[in-house]
Protein backbone atom coordinates (compact mmCIF):
# COMPACT_ATOMS: atom_id res chain seq x y z
CA UNK A 1 0.00 0.00 0.00
CA UNK A 2 1.07 3.64 -0.94
CA UNK A 3 0.19 6.35 1.47
CA UNK A 4 0.78 9.81 1.86
CA UNK A 5 2.01 11.33 5.09
CA UNK A 6 0.47 13.94 6.16
CA UNK A 7 3.04 15.78 8.93
CA UNK A 8 1.31 19.00 10.06
CA UNK A 9 2.62 22.59 10.48
CA UNK A 10 3.14 22.10 14.49
CA UNK A 11 5.23 18.71 14.14
CA UNK A 12 7.07 20.01 10.79
CA UNK A 13 8.27 22.83 12.74
CA UNK A 14 8.47 21.59 16.08
CA UNK A 15 8.44 18.04 16.67
CA UNK A 16 10.01 16.74 13.10
CA UNK A 17 11.38 13.35 15.17
CA UNK A 18 7.11 12.21 15.39
CA UNK A 19 7.02 12.36 11.49
CA UNK A 20 10.63 10.06 11.19
CA UNK A 21 8.54 7.68 13.72
CA UNK A 22 5.55 7.87 11.92
CA UNK A 23 7.78 7.04 8.41
CA UNK A 24 9.53 4.35 10.38
CA UNK A 25 6.63 3.13 11.93
CA UNK A 26 4.95 2.35 8.68
CA UNK A 27 7.80 1.09 6.48
CA UNK A 28 8.27 -1.43 9.22
CA UNK A 29 4.58 -3.06 8.38
CA UNK A 30 5.22 -2.79 5.21
CA UNK A 31 4.15 0.23 3.64
CA UNK A 32 5.61 2.32 1.01
CA UNK A 33 5.01 5.93 2.43
CA UNK A 34 5.44 9.49 0.42
CA UNK A 35 6.06 12.64 1.83
CA UNK A 36 4.39 15.63 -0.77
CA UNK A 37 6.34 18.04 -0.35
CA UNK A 38 3.80 20.59 -1.75
CA UNK A 39 1.54 19.73 1.48
CA UNK A 40 1.31 23.03 3.66
CA UNK A 41 -1.26 24.06 6.89
CA UNK A 42 -4.76 22.57 6.38
CA UNK A 43 -6.45 25.69 7.84
CA UNK A 44 -6.85 24.18 11.09
CA UNK A 45 -5.56 27.66 12.71
CA UNK A 46 -7.58 29.77 10.45
CA UNK A 47 -11.12 28.24 10.93
CA UNK A 48 -10.43 28.15 14.34
CA UNK A 49 -9.87 31.50 14.98
CA UNK A 50 -12.77 32.53 12.84
CA UNK A 51 -10.97 32.87 9.73
CA UNK A 52 -13.30 30.44 7.50
CA UNK A 53 -13.00 31.95 4.34
CA UNK A 54 -9.24 32.09 4.29
CA UNK A 55 -9.24 28.62 5.37
CA UNK A 56 -11.13 27.41 1.90
CA UNK A 57 -8.02 27.81 -0.59
CA UNK A 58 -5.88 25.67 1.99
CA UNK A 59 -8.72 23.27 1.84
CA UNK A 60 -8.58 23.20 -1.67
CA UNK A 61 -4.75 23.15 -1.92
CA UNK A 62 -5.12 19.80 0.55
CA UNK A 63 -7.19 17.90 -2.12
CA UNK A 64 -4.84 18.94 -4.99
CA UNK A 65 -1.72 17.77 -2.88
CA UNK A 66 -3.11 14.36 -1.34
CA UNK A 67 -6.01 13.81 -3.98
CA UNK A 68 -4.08 11.20 -5.45
CA UNK A 69 -3.32 8.66 -2.37
CA UNK A 70 -5.53 5.85 -1.25
CA UNK A 71 -5.13 7.19 2.00
CA UNK A 72 -3.69 9.90 3.47
CA UNK A 73 -2.05 9.58 7.54
CA UNK A 74 -1.12 11.87 9.88
CA UNK A 75 0.23 11.87 13.29
CA UNK A 76 -2.55 14.61 15.09
CA UNK A 77 -6.12 13.86 15.82
CA UNK A 78 -6.70 17.55 15.61
CA UNK A 79 -5.62 17.90 11.92
CA UNK A 80 -7.35 14.67 11.22
CA UNK A 81 -10.26 16.45 12.09
CA UNK A 82 -10.04 19.40 10.36
CA UNK A 83 -10.17 17.44 7.22
CA UNK A 84 -13.04 14.77 7.99
CA UNK A 85 -15.23 16.83 10.16
CA UNK A 86 -14.68 20.30 8.77
CA UNK A 87 -13.71 20.12 5.12
CA UNK A 88 -17.33 19.09 4.59
CA UNK A 89 -18.72 21.79 6.46
CA UNK A 90 -16.73 24.59 4.78
CA UNK A 91 -17.81 23.33 1.47
CA UNK A 92 -21.45 23.09 2.78
CA UNK A 93 -21.69 26.77 3.95
CA UNK A 94 -19.53 27.60 0.81
CA UNK A 95 -22.34 26.41 -1.25
CA UNK A 96 -25.13 27.71 0.75
CA UNK A 97 -23.60 31.18 0.12
CA UNK A 98 -24.20 30.88 -3.36
CA UNK A 99 -20.60 29.90 -4.57
CA UNK A 100 -21.30 27.23 -5.68
CA UNK A 101 -20.68 23.63 -4.96
CA UNK A 102 -17.07 23.62 -6.38
CA UNK A 103 -15.05 23.54 -2.87
CA UNK A 104 -17.55 20.54 -1.85
CA UNK A 105 -16.60 18.64 -4.53
CA UNK A 106 -12.88 19.55 -4.56
CA UNK A 107 -12.34 17.90 -0.81
CA UNK A 108 -15.18 15.10 -1.05
CA UNK A 109 -12.71 12.80 -1.81
CA UNK A 110 -9.41 13.46 0.37
CA UNK A 111 -12.31 13.41 3.39
CA UNK A 112 -12.41 9.66 3.80
CA UNK A 113 -8.73 8.66 2.72
CA UNK A 114 -7.37 10.65 5.83
CA UNK A 115 -6.66 8.72 8.99
CA UNK A 116 -5.02 9.16 12.05
CA UNK A 117 -2.36 7.41 12.98
CA UNK A 118 -4.14 4.66 15.35
CA UNK A 119 -7.10 4.46 13.01
CA UNK A 120 -4.65 3.43 10.10
CA UNK A 121 -2.99 1.11 11.83
CA UNK A 122 -6.08 -0.22 13.47
CA UNK A 123 -8.80 -0.18 10.81
CA UNK A 124 -6.66 -0.35 7.60
CA UNK A 125 -4.05 -2.56 8.29
CA UNK A 126 -6.00 -4.39 11.29
CA UNK A 127 -2.65 -4.51 13.30
CA UNK A 128 -2.31 -3.77 17.04
CA UNK A 129 0.63 -5.60 17.66
CA UNK A 130 3.59 -3.10 15.74
CA UNK A 131 6.61 -5.02 16.93
CA UNK A 132 7.62 -2.04 19.27
CA UNK A 133 9.44 -2.29 22.41
CA UNK A 134 9.28 0.49 25.26
CA UNK A 135 10.66 -0.83 29.24
CA UNK A 136 8.78 2.13 30.73
CA UNK A 137 5.66 3.31 32.58
CA UNK A 138 2.98 5.03 30.61
CA UNK A 139 -0.24 7.04 31.02
CA UNK A 140 -2.64 8.06 27.85
CA UNK A 141 -4.14 11.54 27.53
CA UNK A 142 -7.02 11.34 25.01
CA UNK A 143 -7.12 14.29 22.84
CA UNK A 144 -9.97 16.31 22.71
CA UNK A 145 -10.48 16.12 19.00
CA UNK A 146 -9.60 12.21 19.06
CA UNK A 147 -12.08 11.76 21.98
CA UNK A 148 -15.31 14.03 20.34
CA UNK A 149 -14.38 14.22 16.41
CA UNK A 150 -12.59 11.30 15.62
CA UNK A 151 -14.00 8.72 18.14
CA UNK A 152 -10.56 7.06 18.31
CA UNK A 153 -11.90 4.85 21.65
CA UNK A 154 -9.73 1.94 22.75
CA UNK A 155 -7.58 2.19 19.60
CA UNK A 156 -4.37 3.70 21.45
CA UNK A 157 -4.69 2.05 24.44
CA UNK A 158 -5.49 -1.39 22.56
CA UNK A 159 -2.04 -0.67 20.12
CA UNK A 160 0.10 0.74 23.39
CA UNK A 161 -1.46 -2.42 25.24
CA UNK A 162 0.51 -4.42 22.61
CA UNK A 163 3.88 -2.71 23.79
CA UNK A 164 6.25 -5.33 24.73
CA UNK A 165 8.34 -3.61 28.06
CA UNK A 166 4.96 -1.34 28.40
CA UNK A 167 3.33 -0.58 31.70
CA UNK A 168 -0.25 1.11 31.06
CA UNK A 169 -1.42 2.70 33.63
CA UNK A 170 -4.90 4.85 33.96
CA UNK A 171 -4.77 8.87 34.08
CA UNK A 172 -7.31 9.81 36.10
CA UNK A 173 -9.53 12.84 34.35
CA UNK A 174 -8.43 11.35 31.51
CA UNK A 175 -11.24 12.72 29.21
CA UNK A 176 -11.36 16.22 30.64
CA UNK A 177 -9.39 18.55 27.82
CA UNK A 178 -5.67 19.72 28.55
CA UNK A 179 -6.41 23.49 28.14
CA UNK A 180 -4.50 23.94 25.03
CA UNK A 181 -7.16 24.32 22.60
CA UNK A 182 -4.85 26.43 19.92
CA UNK A 183 -5.57 29.97 20.81
CA UNK A 184 -7.84 29.41 23.52
CA UNK A 185 -4.63 29.17 25.70
CA UNK A 186 -4.48 32.54 24.31
CA UNK A 187 -7.77 33.77 24.71
CA UNK A 188 -8.12 32.44 27.72
CA UNK A 189 -4.49 32.00 29.15
CA UNK A 190 -5.47 31.77 32.74
CA UNK A 191 -8.42 28.97 32.84
CA UNK A 192 -6.26 27.48 30.15
CA UNK A 193 -3.26 27.31 32.79
CA UNK A 194 -5.23 26.34 35.61
CA UNK A 195 -6.89 23.10 32.82
CA UNK A 196 -3.31 22.32 32.17
CA UNK A 197 -2.15 22.29 36.00
CA UNK A 198 -5.02 19.94 36.92
CA UNK A 199 -4.03 17.47 34.18
CA UNK A 200 -0.25 17.66 34.83
CA UNK A 201 -1.18 16.95 39.08
CA UNK A 202 -3.44 13.85 37.11
CA UNK A 203 -0.56 12.86 35.51
CA UNK A 204 2.17 13.01 38.30
CA UNK A 205 -0.31 11.17 40.38
CA UNK A 206 -0.38 7.67 38.15
CA UNK A 207 3.60 7.86 39.06
CA UNK A 208 3.90 6.76 35.10
CA UNK A 209 7.36 7.91 33.32
CA UNK A 210 5.79 8.85 30.37
CA UNK A 211 2.46 10.85 29.45
CA UNK A 212 1.58 9.98 25.53
CA UNK A 213 -0.40 11.15 23.23
CA UNK A 214 -1.71 10.88 19.91
CA UNK A 215 -1.58 15.08 19.61
CA UNK A 216 2.08 17.19 19.97
CA UNK A 217 0.14 20.55 20.15
CA UNK A 218 -1.56 18.86 23.63
CA UNK A 219 1.77 17.70 24.45
CA UNK A 220 3.36 20.79 23.81
CA UNK A 221 0.87 22.40 26.25
CA UNK A 222 1.29 19.79 29.07
CA UNK A 223 4.74 19.99 28.89
CA UNK A 224 5.26 23.36 29.25
CA UNK A 225 3.01 23.47 32.39
CA UNK A 226 4.99 20.64 33.53
CA UNK A 227 8.24 22.32 32.68
CA UNK A 228 6.75 25.63 34.71
CA UNK A 229 5.80 23.35 37.74
CA UNK A 230 8.84 21.34 37.19
CA UNK A 231 6.25 18.21 38.16
CA UNK A 232 5.22 15.32 36.06
CA UNK A 233 6.23 12.63 33.96
CA UNK A 234 8.78 13.47 30.30
CA UNK A 235 5.83 14.00 27.47
CA UNK A 236 6.13 11.52 24.07
CA UNK A 237 4.16 11.10 21.13
CA UNK A 238 2.28 7.80 20.50
CA UNK A 239 4.24 7.55 16.94
CA UNK A 240 7.15 7.86 19.24
CA UNK A 241 6.51 4.96 21.38
CA UNK A 242 5.38 2.53 18.86
CA UNK A 243 8.12 2.99 16.36
CA UNK A 244 10.88 1.98 19.33
CA UNK A 245 12.30 -1.63 18.90
CA UNK A 246 14.65 -3.73 21.27
CA UNK A 247 17.10 -2.71 18.20
CA UNK A 248 16.22 0.99 18.03
CA UNK A 249 15.48 2.00 21.31
CA UNK A 250 13.94 5.48 21.98
CA UNK A 251 16.12 6.97 24.06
Amino acid sequence: MRVALFLTCVNDTLYPDTGRATVKLLTRLGVEVDFPEAQTCCGQAHYNTGYRHQAEPLARHFSDVFGGYEAIVTPSGSCAAMVRELYPRLGERARAEGRGGGLAAAVAPVVPRTYELTEFLVDVLGVTDVGAYYPHTVTYHPTCHGLRSLRLGDRPARLLGAVKGLDLVELPGAEECCGFGGTFAVKNAAVSAAMGADKVRNAESTGADVLCAADNSCLMHIGGTMSRLKAGPRPVHLAEILASTEEEPLT
